[in-house]
């Protein structure tokens, strides 16, 4: 199966990423878009998570709550961003053409891949240990890890987002990672004139 982003992992800066590419695609410039996103590849950090700061989530709200409906969200107003479960990435190699993603059950390929993991150990995807360093903001005796980028972009087609671009495990900061780097993404597509998505009555 081919995309022409596929997104890689479905915590916060993931699925934010996501929301703002579904909102993107609607667009004339990227309606011929192909969006994907692996939900499944290790537990989130958000799962036990307990939320009083921030804007917008009710206090008292739980992180694996916020994932449901986040997924639900995706699903209601963007049913056009392909949703993939249960399988686990071990594998993104480049090519010609972009990437290939091989996981525990299927292989597809995609222009552009985003990697929106956590930054815990382990971190064994086949392809990417070439960009992996100690996390630079976190503490050392936590062993976190992260992907060597310029503002979210590893390589060519190549973008992370969240905690493993080097981001402090913020709910708001991982948001905003994914959203920018969804915003590069349809920047990109729209011939590199800077594009955002308000939504608009």
């Amino acid at each position: 199966m081919g995309f022409d982003v596929l997104i890689i992992g479905g915590g916060v800066s993931g699925m934010q990423c996501a929301l703002v590419l579904g909102s993107g695609i609607c667009r004339p410039f990227a309606a011929d878009k192909k969006v994907g996103i692996i939900l499944h590849q290790k537990a989130s950090h958000l799962q036990n998570a307990l939320f009083n700061n921030v804007l917008g989530v009710p206090s008292g709200k739980f992180g694996r709550d916020l994932l449901t409906e986040g997924k639900n969200q995706l699903t209601s107003m963007y049913p056009e961003v392909s949703q993939i479960e249960n399988e686990k990435v071990i594998g993104v190699v480049k090519d010609n053409e972009g990437y290939q993603i091989t996981t525990n059950k299927n292989t597809y390929f995609s222009k552009i891949v985003i990697i929106a993991l956590n930054y815990a150990k382990p971190f064994s995807i086949k392809g990417l240990e070439p960009f992996v360093i100690p996390h630079k903001k976190t503490n050392l005796t936590k062993d976190r890890i992260q992907l060597i980028n310029k503002d979210h972009l590893i390589q060519k087609g190549l973008y992370c987002c969240g905690t493993i671009a080097g981001w402090r495990s913020q709910y708001a900061i991982a948001a905003g990672s994914g959203a920018s780097v969804a915003t590069d993404i349809l920047t990109l597509w729209n011939d590199g004139n800077h594009t955002k998505i308000h939504d608009k009555r």
